[in-house]
Protein backbone atom coordinates (compact mmCIF):
# COMPACT_ATOMS: atom_id res chain seq x y z
CA UNK A 1 0.00 0.00 0.00
CA UNK A 2 1.18 3.26 -0.44
CA UNK A 3 -1.36 4.78 2.08
CA UNK A 4 -3.17 3.32 4.96
CA UNK A 5 -5.80 5.63 6.85
CA UNK A 6 -6.69 3.68 10.12
CA UNK A 7 -9.76 3.83 11.96
CA UNK A 8 -11.52 5.80 10.31
CA UNK A 9 -15.74 6.14 10.77
CA UNK A 10 -17.69 5.99 6.86
CA UNK A 11 -20.37 8.19 6.11
CA UNK A 12 -22.55 4.99 5.92
CA UNK A 13 -22.29 4.49 9.50
CA UNK A 14 -19.46 2.19 9.87
CA UNK A 15 -16.86 2.44 12.33
CA UNK A 16 -13.41 1.81 13.15
CA UNK A 17 -12.61 1.14 9.51
CA UNK A 18 -9.07 1.05 7.61
CA UNK A 19 -8.44 2.78 3.57
CA UNK A 20 -5.75 1.00 1.92
CA UNK A 21 -4.36 2.74 -0.96
CA UNK A 22 -2.11 1.95 -3.76
CA UNK A 23 -1.77 3.74 -7.37
CA UNK A 24 -4.18 6.23 -6.63
CA UNK A 25 -7.05 4.29 -6.15
CA UNK A 26 -8.67 2.50 -2.80
CA UNK A 27 -6.99 -1.10 -2.68
CA UNK A 28 -9.30 -2.29 0.41
CA UNK A 29 -11.70 -1.04 2.73
CA UNK A 30 -11.92 -3.51 6.63
CA UNK A 31 -11.50 -3.11 9.81
CA UNK A 32 -7.94 -4.20 11.06
CA UNK A 33 -6.25 -4.20 7.52
CA UNK A 34 -2.96 -6.59 7.99
CA UNK A 35 -1.04 -4.43 5.59
CA UNK A 36 2.00 -2.06 5.15
CA UNK A 37 2.51 0.96 3.78
CA UNK A 38 5.17 4.06 3.06
CA UNK A 39 2.51 6.81 4.85
CA UNK A 40 0.17 6.26 7.60
CA UNK A 41 -3.26 8.75 8.74
CA UNK A 42 -4.60 7.68 11.99
CA UNK A 43 -8.12 9.36 11.65
CA UNK A 44 -8.83 8.37 15.54
CA UNK A 45 -12.87 7.58 14.70
CA UNK A 46 -12.79 10.70 12.76
CA UNK A 47 -15.24 10.90 9.34
CA UNK A 48 -13.63 9.27 5.83
CA UNK A 49 -15.73 11.20 3.37
CA UNK A 50 -15.80 11.27 -0.51
CA UNK A 51 -15.04 14.64 -1.15
CA UNK A 52 -17.56 17.22 -1.56
CA UNK A 53 -18.90 17.85 -5.17
CA UNK A 54 -20.64 21.46 -6.10
CA UNK A 55 -23.31 20.79 -9.02
CA UNK A 56 -23.65 24.42 -9.97
CA UNK A 57 -21.23 27.94 -9.66
CA UNK A 58 -20.04 30.63 -11.29
CA UNK A 59 -16.27 30.41 -11.35
CA UNK A 60 -16.13 33.46 -14.01
CA UNK A 61 -17.72 35.73 -11.43
CA UNK A 62 -16.44 34.37 -8.15
CA UNK A 63 -14.34 37.20 -5.83
CA UNK A 64 -15.68 40.39 -7.94
CA UNK A 65 -18.04 41.24 -5.36
CA UNK A 66 -18.15 45.31 -5.53
CA UNK A 67 -17.29 45.89 -8.46
CA UNK A 68 -18.56 47.82 -10.30
CA UNK A 69 -20.77 48.36 -7.11
CA UNK A 70 -22.65 46.03 -4.40
CA UNK A 71 -25.81 45.12 -5.00
CA UNK A 72 -27.89 46.87 -3.08
CA UNK A 73 -31.83 45.49 -3.40
CA UNK A 74 -29.63 42.26 -3.45
CA UNK A 75 -32.26 40.95 -6.23
CA UNK A 76 -31.44 38.70 -9.04
CA UNK A 77 -32.19 41.33 -11.83
CA UNK A 78 -29.96 43.93 -9.84
CA UNK A 79 -27.28 41.24 -9.96
CA UNK A 80 -27.59 40.66 -13.59
CA UNK A 81 -27.60 44.29 -14.67
CA UNK A 82 -24.89 44.58 -12.40
CA UNK A 83 -22.60 41.78 -14.13
CA UNK A 84 -23.58 43.27 -17.40
CA UNK A 85 -21.57 46.07 -16.76
CA UNK A 86 -19.17 44.07 -15.58
CA UNK A 87 -18.26 42.06 -18.50
CA UNK A 88 -16.99 44.91 -20.81
CA UNK A 89 -14.20 45.83 -18.68
CA UNK A 90 -13.01 42.08 -17.52
CA UNK A 91 -9.44 41.15 -18.18
CA UNK A 92 -8.73 37.32 -19.17
CA UNK A 93 -5.64 37.31 -16.57
CA UNK A 94 -7.81 38.92 -13.58
CA UNK A 95 -10.48 36.26 -14.66
CA UNK A 96 -7.97 33.36 -14.11
CA UNK A 97 -6.57 34.40 -11.02
CA UNK A 98 -9.78 34.77 -9.48
CA UNK A 99 -10.45 31.68 -9.93
CA UNK A 100 -7.78 29.83 -9.51
CA UNK A 101 -7.70 31.27 -5.99
CA UNK A 102 -11.49 30.03 -5.71
CA UNK A 103 -10.33 26.82 -6.56
CA UNK A 104 -7.55 26.88 -4.00
CA UNK A 105 -10.40 27.83 -1.27
CA UNK A 106 -12.41 25.19 -2.91
CA UNK A 107 -9.41 21.95 -2.40
CA UNK A 108 -8.80 23.37 1.03
CA UNK A 109 -12.73 22.33 2.00
CA UNK A 110 -12.02 19.09 0.48
CA UNK A 111 -14.56 20.10 -2.64
CA UNK A 112 -12.83 18.59 -5.45
CA UNK A 113 -15.36 18.44 -7.97
CA UNK A 114 -17.09 21.78 -9.90
CA UNK A 115 -19.63 22.45 -12.10
CA UNK A 116 -19.59 25.64 -13.24
CA UNK A 117 -21.53 27.87 -15.78
CA UNK A 118 -19.69 30.23 -17.58
CA UNK A 119 -21.34 33.32 -19.58
CA UNK A 120 -21.31 32.74 -22.97
CA UNK A 121 -23.50 36.28 -23.81
CA UNK A 122 -20.00 38.02 -24.83
CA UNK A 123 -19.12 37.21 -28.18
CA UNK A 124 -15.48 37.78 -27.02
CA UNK A 125 -15.90 34.49 -24.96
CA UNK A 126 -13.01 35.78 -22.64
CA UNK A 127 -14.53 34.29 -19.82
CA UNK A 128 -14.87 30.71 -21.66
CA UNK A 129 -10.83 31.03 -22.80
CA UNK A 130 -10.29 31.95 -19.01
CA UNK A 131 -12.01 28.96 -17.14
CA UNK A 132 -11.14 26.53 -20.36
CA UNK A 133 -7.02 27.64 -19.02
CA UNK A 134 -8.22 27.17 -15.68
CA UNK A 135 -9.33 23.90 -16.28
CA UNK A 136 -6.23 22.35 -17.65
CA UNK A 137 -4.08 24.12 -14.92
CA UNK A 138 -6.61 22.11 -12.30
CA UNK A 139 -6.52 18.99 -13.72
CA UNK A 140 -4.43 17.66 -11.36
CA UNK A 141 -6.35 18.25 -8.14
CA UNK A 142 -9.81 19.29 -9.41
CA UNK A 143 -12.19 18.34 -11.60
CA UNK A 144 -13.51 21.52 -13.24
CA UNK A 145 -16.29 20.70 -15.63
CA UNK A 146 -17.73 23.74 -17.38
CA UNK A 147 -21.48 24.52 -18.69
CA UNK A 148 -22.13 27.08 -21.64
CA UNK A 149 -24.37 29.82 -20.05
CA UNK A 150 -26.38 32.38 -22.41
CA UNK A 151 -26.98 34.55 -19.30
CA UNK A 152 -28.84 37.18 -21.33
CA UNK A 153 -30.85 34.85 -22.77
CA UNK A 154 -30.27 32.54 -26.22
CA UNK A 155 -33.24 34.23 -28.13
CA UNK A 156 -33.18 37.81 -26.85
CA UNK A 157 -30.07 38.68 -28.63
CA UNK A 158 -28.64 37.57 -32.80
CA UNK A 159 -25.80 35.50 -32.21
CA UNK A 160 -26.10 34.29 -28.68
CA UNK A 161 -26.77 30.50 -30.14
CA UNK A 162 -23.67 30.98 -32.25
CA UNK A 163 -21.49 32.07 -29.47
CA UNK A 164 -22.68 29.21 -27.24
CA UNK A 165 -21.90 26.70 -30.13
CA UNK A 166 -18.82 28.00 -30.55
CA UNK A 167 -18.09 27.63 -26.69
CA UNK A 168 -18.66 24.00 -27.28
CA UNK A 169 -16.74 23.48 -29.63
CA UNK A 170 -13.86 25.25 -27.87
CA UNK A 171 -14.02 22.34 -24.99
CA UNK A 172 -16.65 23.48 -22.97
CA UNK A 173 -18.32 20.16 -21.37
CA UNK A 174 -22.35 20.78 -21.19
CA UNK A 175 -25.24 23.09 -22.72
CA UNK A 176 -26.99 25.32 -20.62
CA UNK A 177 -29.61 27.77 -20.84
CA UNK A 178 -32.00 30.65 -18.83
CA UNK A 179 -35.36 29.94 -20.57
CA UNK A 180 -37.60 32.17 -17.80
CA UNK A 181 -35.01 34.82 -19.32
CA UNK A 182 -36.07 35.01 -22.53
CA UNK A 183 -38.78 37.45 -23.61
CA UNK A 184 -41.94 35.86 -23.62
CA UNK A 185 -42.84 31.91 -22.23
CA UNK A 186 -43.28 31.04 -25.56
CA UNK A 187 -39.63 31.87 -26.71
CA UNK A 188 -38.24 29.98 -23.05
CA UNK A 189 -39.98 27.20 -24.65
CA UNK A 190 -38.17 27.27 -28.08
CA UNK A 191 -34.95 27.63 -26.40
CA UNK A 192 -35.39 24.68 -24.51
CA UNK A 193 -36.31 22.96 -27.32
CA UNK A 194 -33.24 24.36 -29.43
CA UNK A 195 -30.47 23.63 -26.77
CA UNK A 196 -31.80 20.48 -25.43
CA UNK A 197 -32.38 19.02 -29.65
CA UNK A 198 -28.37 20.72 -29.85
CA UNK A 199 -27.02 19.06 -26.76
CA UNK A 200 -28.89 15.56 -28.05
CA UNK A 201 -27.23 15.87 -31.40
CA UNK A 202 -23.89 16.37 -29.77
CA UNK A 203 -24.20 13.60 -26.94
CA UNK A 204 -23.70 16.02 -24.27
CA UNK A 205 -25.21 16.80 -21.11
CA UNK A 206 -27.68 19.30 -20.31
CA UNK A 207 -27.55 21.83 -16.90
CA UNK A 208 -30.51 24.60 -17.76
CA UNK A 209 -30.87 27.47 -15.02
CA UNK A 210 -34.63 27.28 -15.00
CA UNK A 211 -37.65 28.93 -13.59
CA UNK A 212 -35.73 30.93 -10.92
CA UNK A 213 -38.38 32.74 -10.36
CA UNK A 214 -40.84 33.52 -7.43
CA UNK A 215 -44.01 33.73 -10.20
CA UNK A 216 -46.18 30.50 -10.07
CA UNK A 217 -46.68 30.31 -13.73
CA UNK A 218 -42.52 30.40 -14.71
CA UNK A 219 -43.04 26.47 -15.84
CA UNK A 220 -40.17 25.92 -18.00
CA UNK A 221 -39.49 22.92 -16.43
CA UNK A 222 -42.06 20.91 -18.21
CA UNK A 223 -41.06 22.16 -21.07
CA UNK A 224 -37.43 20.53 -19.35
CA UNK A 225 -38.71 17.27 -18.29
CA UNK A 226 -41.06 17.24 -21.82
CA UNK A 227 -37.94 17.47 -24.27
CA UNK A 228 -35.63 15.14 -22.07
CA UNK A 229 -38.34 12.32 -22.24
CA UNK A 230 -38.86 12.86 -25.78
CA UNK A 231 -35.06 12.79 -26.97
CA UNK A 232 -34.19 9.81 -24.53
CA UNK A 233 -32.08 12.12 -22.36
CA UNK A 234 -32.60 10.39 -19.02
CA UNK A 235 -29.87 11.03 -16.57
CA UNK A 236 -28.37 13.56 -18.76
CA UNK A 237 -30.25 16.64 -18.50
CA UNK A 238 -30.55 18.48 -14.88
CA UNK A 239 -32.79 21.62 -13.82
CA UNK A 240 -31.25 23.93 -11.50
CA UNK A 241 -32.85 26.14 -9.18
CA UNK A 242 -36.59 25.43 -10.07
CA UNK A 243 -37.32 28.13 -7.68
CA UNK A 244 -40.79 28.88 -8.93
CA UNK A 245 -42.12 25.40 -7.55
CA UNK A 246 -41.90 26.69 -4.57
CA UNK A 247 -44.79 28.92 -5.07
CA UNK A 248 -46.41 26.43 -7.75
CA UNK A 249 -50.21 25.39 -6.48
CA UNK A 250 -50.33 21.75 -4.87
CA UNK A 251 -52.72 20.31 -7.81
CA UNK A 252 -50.04 21.44 -10.49
CA UNK A 253 -47.37 20.23 -8.54
CA UNK A 254 -49.11 16.64 -8.41
CA UNK A 255 -48.90 16.61 -12.06
CA UNK A 256 -45.57 17.95 -12.53
CA UNK A 257 -43.04 15.88 -9.95
CA UNK A 258 -44.10 12.75 -12.03
CA UNK A 259 -43.58 14.10 -15.18
CA UNK A 260 -39.49 15.02 -13.99
CA UNK A 261 -39.35 11.59 -12.33
CA UNK A 262 -40.71 9.61 -16.02
CA UNK A 263 -37.94 12.13 -17.43
CA UNK A 264 -35.42 10.87 -15.30
CA UNK A 265 -33.78 14.75 -15.56
CA UNK A 266 -32.33 15.74 -12.41
CA UNK A 267 -32.31 19.23 -10.05
CA UNK A 268 -30.04 20.90 -8.34
CA UNK A 269 -31.28 23.42 -5.55
CA UNK A 270 -28.49 26.50 -4.19
CA UNK A 271 -30.08 27.02 -0.72
CA UNK A 272 -27.64 29.80 0.35
CA UNK A 273 -28.89 31.51 -3.02
CA UNK A 274 -32.12 30.93 -3.52
CA UNK A 275 -32.99 31.96 0.15
CA UNK A 276 -31.33 35.16 -0.32
CA UNK A 277 -32.85 36.03 -4.11
CA UNK A 278 -36.65 34.58 -3.80
CA UNK A 279 -39.10 36.29 -2.10
CA UNK A 280 -37.57 39.70 -2.31
CA UNK A 281 -40.96 41.61 -3.40
CA UNK A 282 -42.93 40.04 -0.50
CA UNK A 283 -43.67 41.53 2.65
CA UNK A 284 -45.19 38.43 5.15
CA UNK A 285 -45.70 35.84 4.63
CA UNK A 286 -42.60 35.74 2.74
CA UNK A 287 -41.30 32.68 0.85
CA UNK A 288 -38.59 30.57 1.24
CA UNK A 289 -38.34 30.02 -2.49
CA UNK A 290 -36.27 27.35 -2.46
CA UNK A 291 -37.42 24.36 -4.43
CA UNK A 292 -39.50 21.37 -3.20
CA UNK A 293 -36.76 19.65 -2.32
CA UNK A 294 -38.34 16.95 -0.17
CA UNK A 295 -41.34 15.95 -2.13
CA UNK A 296 -38.88 15.96 -5.28
CA UNK A 297 -36.50 12.92 -2.88
CA UNK A 298 -39.78 10.89 -1.92
CA UNK A 299 -40.60 10.96 -5.83
CA UNK A 300 -37.24 9.26 -6.75
CA UNK A 301 -35.41 12.06 -8.50
CA UNK A 302 -31.59 12.87 -8.12
CA UNK A 303 -31.68 16.35 -6.02
CA UNK A 304 -28.34 17.73 -4.93
CA UNK A 305 -27.21 20.93 -3.35
CA UNK A 306 -24.93 23.69 -5.31
CA UNK A 307 -22.78 26.36 -3.66
CA UNK A 308 -23.87 29.18 -7.07
CA UNK A 309 -22.29 32.04 -6.08
CA UNK A 310 -19.24 33.55 -3.76
CA UNK A 311 -18.44 36.97 -3.27
CA UNK A 312 -19.91 38.26 -6.25
CA UNK A 313 -22.77 40.35 -7.64
CA UNK A 314 -25.32 38.14 -6.40
CA UNK A 315 -23.98 36.99 -3.03
CA UNK A 316 -21.36 38.66 -0.94
CA UNK A 317 -20.80 35.86 1.54
CA UNK A 318 -19.27 32.07 1.10
CA UNK A 319 -15.82 30.09 1.00
CA UNK A 320 -16.48 27.54 -0.85
CA UNK A 321 -17.69 24.87 2.10
CA UNK A 322 -20.32 22.64 1.13
CA UNK A 323 -21.11 21.69 4.75
CA UNK A 324 -22.51 25.82 4.69
CA UNK A 325 -24.85 24.72 1.70
CA UNK A 326 -26.04 21.97 2.99
CA UNK A 327 -26.70 23.49 6.63
CA UNK A 328 -28.81 25.97 5.12
CA UNK A 329 -30.68 23.60 2.72
CA UNK A 330 -31.34 21.43 5.98
CA UNK A 331 -32.95 24.11 7.69
CA UNK A 332 -34.29 25.76 4.50
CA UNK A 333 -36.24 22.57 3.70
CA UNK A 334 -37.19 21.67 7.01
CA UNK A 335 -35.33 18.13 6.70
CA UNK A 336 -34.05 17.56 10.26
CA UNK A 337 -34.97 13.91 11.02
CA UNK A 338 -32.10 11.49 11.28
CA UNK A 339 -32.54 10.31 7.69
CA UNK A 340 -33.01 13.73 6.19
CA UNK A 341 -29.77 15.16 7.59
CA UNK A 342 -27.98 12.16 6.02
CA UNK A 343 -29.39 12.74 2.77
CA UNK A 344 -28.68 16.42 2.65
CA UNK A 345 -25.27 15.43 3.53
CA UNK A 346 -25.52 13.53 0.00
CA UNK A 347 -26.57 16.18 -1.78
CA UNK A 348 -23.18 17.27 -1.70
CA UNK A 349 -21.05 14.18 -2.24
CA UNK A 350 -22.59 11.27 -3.75
CA UNK A 351 -25.55 12.76 -5.08
CA UNK A 352 -24.09 15.51 -7.03
CA UNK A 353 -20.75 13.29 -8.37
CA UNK A 354 -23.84 11.19 -9.92
CA UNK A 355 -25.33 14.10 -12.00
CA UNK A 356 -21.67 15.32 -12.91
CA UNK A 357 -21.07 11.47 -14.44
CA UNK A 358 -18.19 11.72 -11.90
CA UNK A 359 -15.91 8.05 -12.90
CA UNK A 360 -14.59 5.68 -9.82
CA UNK A 361 -16.25 8.39 -7.12
CA UNK A 362 -16.75 6.78 -3.42
CA UNK A 363 -14.81 4.75 -1.25
CA UNK A 364 -15.11 1.35 -1.78
CA UNK A 365 -12.20 -0.37 -3.53
CA UNK A 366 -11.42 0.28 -7.16
CA UNK A 367 -12.39 4.18 -6.36
CA UNK A 368 -10.30 6.51 -6.89
CA UNK A 369 -8.35 7.84 -3.48
CA UNK A 370 -9.80 11.08 -3.62
CA UNK A 371 -11.08 11.25 -0.08
CA UNK A 372 -11.75 13.79 3.25
CA UNK A 373 -11.11 13.41 6.79
CA UNK A 374 -13.04 15.45 8.96
CA UNK A 375 -12.56 16.09 12.37
CA UNK A 376 -15.98 15.13 13.11
CA UNK A 377 -17.62 11.42 14.08
CA UNK A 378 -19.88 11.19 11.17
CA UNK A 379 -21.97 13.47 8.58
CA UNK A 380 -24.63 14.73 11.08
CA UNK A 381 -21.91 15.50 13.17
CA UNK A 382 -20.50 17.28 9.81
CA UNK A 383 -23.21 19.34 9.77
CA UNK A 384 -23.23 20.31 12.62
CA UNK A 385 -20.37 21.66 13.26
CA UNK A 386 -18.66 22.76 9.62
CA UNK A 387 -15.80 20.88 10.93
CA UNK A 388 -11.86 21.43 10.32
CA UNK A 389 -10.70 19.32 7.10
CA UNK A 390 -8.26 17.36 8.52
CA UNK A 391 -6.46 16.01 5.67
CA UNK A 392 -7.89 16.18 1.84
CA UNK A 393 -6.48 13.72 -0.11
CA UNK A 394 -6.76 13.98 -4.60
CA UNK A 395 -5.34 10.07 -6.17
CA UNK A 396 -4.17 8.93 -2.57
CA UNK A 397 -1.52 11.96 -2.16
CA UNK A 398 -2.31 14.89 0.39
CA UNK A 399 -2.91 17.89 -0.86
CA UNK A 400 -4.48 19.80 2.05
CA UNK A 401 -4.04 20.01 5.47
CA UNK A 402 -5.65 21.59 8.24
CA UNK A 403 -5.07 21.07 12.42
CA UNK A 404 -8.36 19.94 14.63
CA UNK A 405 -10.21 22.49 15.60
CA UNK A 406 -13.49 21.66 17.41
CA UNK A 407 -12.22 18.65 19.50
CA UNK A 408 -13.80 20.68 22.67
CA UNK A 409 -17.32 20.79 20.75
CA UNK A 410 -16.97 17.14 20.41
CA UNK A 411 -19.41 14.81 22.44
CA UNK A 412 -17.91 11.62 21.41
CA UNK A 413 -15.38 11.36 23.59
CA UNK A 414 -12.76 10.91 20.65
CA UNK A 415 -8.71 12.58 20.97
CA UNK A 416 -8.25 15.74 20.43
CA UNK A 417 -6.13 15.63 17.60
CA UNK A 418 -5.33 13.30 14.72
CA UNK A 419 -1.55 11.77 14.54
CA UNK A 420 0.04 11.85 10.91
CA UNK A 421 2.75 10.10 10.49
Amino acid sequence: MDMIIRGANLPDGRRGMDIGIAQGRIAAVQAGLQAQAAQEIDAAGCLASPPFVDAHFHMDSTLTYGMPRVNESGTLLEGIALWRELKPTLAQDAVIERALAYCDWAVAQGLLAIRSHVDTSDPRLLAVEALLEVKRRVASYLDLQLVAFPQDGLLRHPGAFDSLKRAIAMGVDVVGGIPHFERTMADGAESVRLLCEFAAEKGLRVDMHCDESDDPLSRHVETLAAQTHRLGMAGRVNGSHLTSMHSMDNYYVSKLIPLMRESGMTVVANPLINITLQGRSDTYPKRRGMTRVPELLAAGLDVAFGHDCVMDPWYGLGCADMLDVAHMGLHVAQMTGRSAMLRCYDAVTAMPARILGLEGYGLAPGCKADLVVLDAADPIDALRLRPARLAVLRGGRVVSRMPARRASLDLAGRPETVNFH
